[in-house]
């Protein structure tokens, strides 16, 4: 049914990627009488993201528990490997605005 509906539309004849396959179901309002098929169609353009993100935690997990040698919780763990894999990030927030968080917060700390 789609696929006899879509070759009837000359709009999508020009396609050449599944980005503008997706742009153009919206634009269509294909995406709601075919809902099955675009939400299949977002996934497979998100997989190389989400893969990708996956591979690169992996790849840092390796970095980080190398370097402490094991000896770490799972909550102490995971805020290494924020701060490895979001480094661009961090780098971008100053020193004065987390030393003024601290002070600002309570002054009991859990360690």
């Amino acid at each position: 049914m789609f696929i006899s509906h879509v070759r009837k539309d000359k709009r999508f004849s020009k396609l050449k990627n599944l980005c503008e396959l997706s742009v153009l179901m919206v634009e269509t309002r294909k995406n709601e009488q075919y809902y099955i098929v675009y939400k299949i169609l977002k996934l497979v353009l998100i997989l190389p993201v989400a893969t990708a993100s996956v591979e690169r935690v992996f790849s840092s997990m390796k970095y980080v528990k190398n370097s402490l040698r094991n000896k770490m919780g799972d909550e102490y763990l995971n805020d290494c490997l924020v701060t490895f894999v979001e480094r661009e990030f961090f780098r971008q927030v100053k020193d004065e605005d987390v030393i003024n968080l601290f002070r600002k917060g309570d002054r009991k700390v859990i360690l």
